[in-house]
């Protein structure tokens, strides 16, 4: 079923388009992750889809138009930096939210359990750490027990156990059924959690599909070898192989069959090369964002 369906979105700030016909399908228990550099829109989006934006012209539809006009109570959302009263505990802080939400059943126990709060649950506010904030939030979203929670920036700004408590949180909400849509400019992040992504620059989308579909299946393959002259001219006449590179102390080349690597190796010994460094890797999210992204530089 279709969660959010995003058509031909613009969205201009006087002569600055922020959005460029954006076109966007978000099916029920994908984890989505809308990626792309600071200034791209992902947030523009977030907030016209929230209501929170008026978008100049294009449309968008929730649900399928299941909930009619107000699918909002369906949806979880943080924007941006997380607010509670600093005074407060998260006991206190989330009965508040209950109060705004109309949500009278929540089990707030287990919600602070789920994002590892429940020890420190009378604990103020401001007494918490960036990261311990950040799992407060999310928490708050749960509250209503939507069918789709919306995180913007999740781990912006929190230190590396942060990112991965924040990281271990989304994955437990993400199996559990719930639709996860996140924006973010964290390649590493997004590749660990979402099934999905967009990614968007400048208001354009460049590139679409299931996280594996954006992958290519090329392989990285790192070499060194005795005589790394012979080693490069070698590798200029094998079809699978491209982007050949000297580093420091080996050549890095781009195989687009992995199961041509160990003939590779092969060649090497056959021609008398001895191999003394061999590294394979399958291309990262990372690199393809900054493949695409610098197509459009």
């Amino acid at each position: 079923m279709s969660v959010l369906k995003i058509t031909d979105l613009h969205k201009n700030y006087g002569k600055i388009e922020a959005l460029k016909g954006l076109n966007l399908e978000v099916e029920a228990g994908q984890v989505y992750g809308i990626l792309g550099p600071n200034g791209s829109g992902k947030t523009t989006t977030l907030g016209i889809i929230l209501g929170i934006l008026e978008q100049t012209s294009g449309s968008f539809t929730w649900f399928a138009g299941k909930y009619g006009d107000n699918p909002r109570r369906r949806i979880g959302a943080i924007l941006e930096t997380p607010n509670f009263y600093p005074y407060l505990d998260a006991v206190s802080n989330l009965k508040i939210v209950q109060r705004i939400k109309k949500s009278w059943d929540d089990d707030l126990d287990s919600l602070l359990h789920k994002v590892n709060l429940f020890e420190r649950r009378h604990s103020r506010f401001r007494t918490y750490s960036l990261g311990m904030k950040q799992r407060l939030a999310i928490a708050a979203t749960l509250i209503g027990n939507p069918d789709v929670v919306i995180f913007d920036e999740p781990t912006n700004g929190l230190d590396p156990q942060g990112i991965a408590e924040v990281r271990i949180t989304l994955q437990d909400i993400a199996n559990s059924g719930k639709t996860v849509i996140m924006a973010s400019h964290i390649l590493d992040e997004v590749e660990k959690i979402c099934t999905h992504v967009a990614i968007i620059k400048q208001g354009n989308l460049l590139a679409t599909g299931s996280v594996g579909s954006i992958l290519s299946s090329d392989t990285t393959v790192e070499l060194a070898v005795n005589d790394m002259s012979k080693l490069k001219d070698i590798l200029a006449h094998i079809p699978t192989i491209k982007n050949i590179v000297q580093k420091n102390n080996f050549v890095e080349c781009t195989v687009t069959d992995e199961k041509d690597v160990e003939g590779i190796i092969r060649k090497c010994i056959d021609s008398g090369l001895l191999p003394t460094h061999i590294v394979k890797r399958k291309r990262k999210l990372e690199e393809e964002f900054l493949e695409i992204t610098k197509e459009t530089a």
